[in-house]
């Protein structure tokens, strides 16, 4: 983001920032150094803001004003520095995957699974959930987002993560997102593991928790909407069932973590009054 002006403490800029919430354009209001500063998106002329800051405070209406955003086609042009932690992300779930062969690579996949796995003579055997905590390996709780067993999985997974996790980290902050990812992943990591065991992996938890989220986000918070299609819902009920009757795994997707998938999508919609709570602090 780039910081348009600073201006005193004592000045409310409530009314200012419903103009911009009005008009679509991502912003933050920090107190800094005894004094408010604003920030704007990048795709915004932070020059344009200022002039309109102006008008706003010497009492012009700014009813018919046009705010123009810096696009390329209709899609605003991401840099990395925006949306690092989505792309980190991606880069995560693919190293891990990789790394373990999709599942290939028993000693690798190990160090990474919610419990420990150890084969002897031809068998697994898995330590129970205590020993994670116990031994301080609390990676573990999160790790299995990472671990993918196919690559339709992840290539499907990950498209999703750019998608949503991209527009929610922009609009929202990468405090958002971090906190929707490790609430969303680490609750369905558990819930899998109690119905399945410790062998499974997978971002579909996140990504239903993602998808969830902006959904419910969309529906209580319309002025400051993520903008996802509401038909996306749809499509991820059908994914879900998909998932519960076998389909999935006959096209490549590998053994579906269903509970994972259901439990994610749930701790999305849980999730949205905290990020409503992140916004208002932010803002």
């Amino acid at each position: 983001m780039i910081k348009v002006l600073d201006v005193p403490l004592n000045e409310d800029l409530s009314e200012f920032a419903e103009f911009l919430w009005q008009h679509e354009i991502p912003h933050r209001i920090l107190e800094q150094g005894g004094q408010q500063q604003l920030w704007v998106a990048r795709t915004v002329d932070p020059q344009q803001i200022a002039t309109l800051f102006q008008m706003w405070q010497q009492g012009s209406s700014l009813d018919d004003v046009q705010v123009v955003h810096q696009t390329r086609g209709n899609r605003i042009a991401l840099s990395w520095s925006q949306v690092w932690l989505t792309i980190s992300l991606i880069i995560a779930s693919l190293g891990f995957s990789f790394l373990i062969g999709m599942g290939q690579n028993f000693e690798y996949l190990r160090l990474f699974t919610i419990t420990n796995v150890v084969e002897q003579q031809g068998q697994l055997f898995t330590t129970e959930l205590s020993e994670t905590f116990r031994t301080g390996e609390l990676w573990r709780l999160i790790t299995p987002i990472f671990l993918h067993f196919s690559l339709m999985h992840v290539l499907f997974n990950l498209l999703w993560v750019w998608v949503v996790g991209s527009k929610v980290e922009y609009l929202q902050g990468r405090v958002a997102l971090l906190g929707l990812v490790l609430f969303s992943g680490i609750i369905s990591n558990l819930a899998q593991y109690l119905i399945s065991g410790p062998m499974f992996g997978g971002m579909s938890g996140v990504v239903f928790a993602l998808l969830a989220y902006a959904w419910f986000w969309d529906k209580r918070n319309p002025r400051h909407a993520i903008g996802l299609p509401p038909a996306l819902m749809g499509f991820m009920l059908v994914y879900l069932v998909l998932g519960y009757t076998g389909v999935l795994e006959s096209f490549g997707f590998g053994a579906i973590a269903n509970t994972a998938h259901l439990v994610g999508l749930l701790s999305g919609l849980l999730f949205v009054p905290l990020g409503e709570l992140v916004a208002r602090k932010a803002n």
